[in-house]
């Protein structure tokens, strides 16, 4: 294809990122920077353009292994390669200052924007750059390598029937039977409709194999009785998978207060289907991800990799949800996602520019609650937003609040204001609250989160061998997860456990080789000075250096 078929008056450099990389001026002279590396700079450019990109994004896809400052030299050797270059093209080109690049939209011809020039491999000439670049790179290729779908109202959730409890064991029901097996089973279904991804249709006389409407999940359950004794079991089917029993679960109890009973039933049972729905319509959306993903499926597929902590995986699951965001600006679940991601990313120690990351999650969190308000999980990630990175705990404790009363079966809620009020001091009322979120999910796919956060405020009481023990919990279930190993070496230091405050330290070390006593007062949330002076010292007993 000739280039002159494109070519405009205005632009003045022009890019083809389709099969090997072309960079030319409207003469045809190569423009082409000599280096991989500002090659690879010039193409994130072109395809995040017109946005701009910050200079903490583009070394941490291109030089993910070096230290911070290393990694930012480089990357000013690049922009100078192409200043150079593009100088002859005159000025607005590139625009550069110290926090972020952007390439002038008006000023740059991209074929990618051409329709009718797709058709090959995204920038196949750029592989092996560094492991955060090719892992970026090759889920560019997949989003390039088909259509994209527009989001479809059915592919924002997952339809679940809640089917009528059967009561087994007797002959003629009771009018106390009838209330307990109905009142139930409406109870469920009101507990799981309150998180928005879910559509749950609620029980009815009328369904039957015949007649139940389509749904892609199916709850059921037996109700028996043996005396003041009742025993209620429960079971989660997937339907598209030829009714596979994906999570079952039995409660015990003595019919004393039947209401009360219900509402504990429903709000565990709620608590633990819909972690176990996000991580099974994940796995199935990553199938979907390479062929013709939607922002919803980008979400889903994400929040596994987001689980795992595994770093690689971690950075993958990040592009998937920037990409959610970039196509569905209004699907709250990914800007939420998106804000956790970057929290956690700033725990890890994971982020070049904690600063800027710390921003991009405060503007996510914030727009995923002006698009729904009345979203808990979003809620309660914005207090965790404002608490843990931003210091306002005040203004977090009253959004956790607000999303526990629009769902009080939402585990993350009650371990994340747990959280916030250990900020603030109140280490009683913050493991009465992590205590809730565990007793309502105890296998969550976040309770080595709930574990670490319940090791704070019993640290900080100085109860150094609750502490302790949480913490060998909490590195048994996920061993990357950083702050952990923190919490552990504070207790481990205190309690002057030498031998394996020394191992801790140094699995500690091996995740975050630059952290520091110093760094630890500066990126903890703590409010009081007595709790912060407390967990420092455990830290500074345990041999972390100042």
């Amino acid at each position: 294809m000739s280039l002159a078929l494109h070519r405009q008056a205005s632009p003045r450099l022009w890019l083809h990122l389709i099969g090997s990389m072309q960079a030319v001026d409207a003469h045809g002279n190569s423009l082409l920077p000599r280096t991989r590396k500002a090659r690879a700079v010039l193409a994130i450019l072109a395809l995040a353009s017109p946005k701009p990109v910050t200079r903490a994004r583009i070394t941490a896809l291109l030089w993910s292994r070096r230290e911070r400052e290393q990694a930012r030299g480089s990357l000013r050797q690049c922009i100078h390669e192409l200043q150079g270059l593009l100088q002859a093209l005159g000025p607005g080109v590139l625009e550069a200052d110290r926090e972020q690049l952007r390439l002038t939209e008006e000023a740059v011809w991209i074929d990618l924007r051409q329709t009718e020039s797709v058709g090959g491999v995204l920038l196949e000439d750029l592989g092996g750059l560094d492991p955060a670049f090719d892992a970026w790179l090759e889920a560019e290729q997949a989003l390039l390598a088909a259509p994209v779908r527009t989001e479809a109202p059915a592919a924002r959730g997952v339809r679940l029937g809640v089917r009528p409890l059967r009561l087994l064991g007797v002959e003629d029901d009771t009018p106390e039977d009838r209330a307990l097996t109905d009142g139930l089973g409406h109870e469920i279904a009101a507990a799981l409709s309150r998180f928005r991804w879910i559509g749950c249709l609620s029980p009815s006389a009328l369904w039957d194999s015949a007649t139940e409407p389509e749904a892609d999940y199916a709850l059921d359950g037996t109700v028996r009785r043996a005396g003041p004794l009742v025993r209620v079991a429960l079971r989660l089917q997937d339907m598209r998978s030829a009714g596979e029993v994906v999570w079952a679960r039995n409660f015990d109890f003595e019919a004393t207060d039947l209401l009360g009973l219900q509402d504990a039933i429903a709000a565990e049972t709620a608590a633990q289907v819909e972690p176990e729905l996000l991580l099974r319509e994940g796995a199935r959306a990553a199938s979907r991800v390479a062929r013709a993903p939607t922002a919803h499926d980008l979400t889903l597929a994400a929040i596994p990799g987001i689980l795992r902590l595994e770093r690689d995986v971690f950075a993958r699951a990040g592009r998937m949800l920037s990409e959610a965001v970039r196509l569905a600006p209004e699907h709250v679940p990914s800007h939420s996602w998106f804000a956790y991601w970057h929290v956690m990313a700033v725990g890890q120690g994971w982020e070049i520019d904690p600063g800027a990351a710390m921003a991009r999650a405060g503007e996510l969190a914030e727009r995923a609650v002006t698009l729904d308000p009345s979203d808990a999980r979003a809620l309660t990630v914005a207090g965790h937003v404002r608490s843990f990175l931003d210091r306002q705990v005040e203004e977090a404790v009253a959004l956790h609040e607000r999303a526990l009363a629009l769902n009080p079966a939402l585990p993350l809620a009650w371990m994340m204001s747990g959280l916030a009020h250990c900020y603030r001091g109140e280490h009683v009322e913050a493991i009465r609250r992590i205590e809730r979120a565990r007793r309502l999910s105890p296998f969550d796919p976040h309770a080595f989160f709930f574990d670490m956060a319940l090791m704070m405020p019993h640290l900080l009481l100085g109860e150094y061998e609750r502490a302790a023990l949480l913490g060998r919990l909490t590195a048994q279930l996920k061993p990357g997860f950083s702050s952990s190993w923190k919490a552990l070496l504070s207790a481990l230091g205190h309690l002057r456990r030498t031998a394996e405050a020394v191992e801790v330290r140094s699995r500690l070390l091996a995740l975050e080789p630059d952290f520091t006593i110093s760094e630890a007062i500066r990126r903890s949330p703590l409010l009081r000075p007595a709790d912060l002076a407390r967990f420092a010292e455990g830290l500074r007993l345990g041999g972390l250096p100042e």
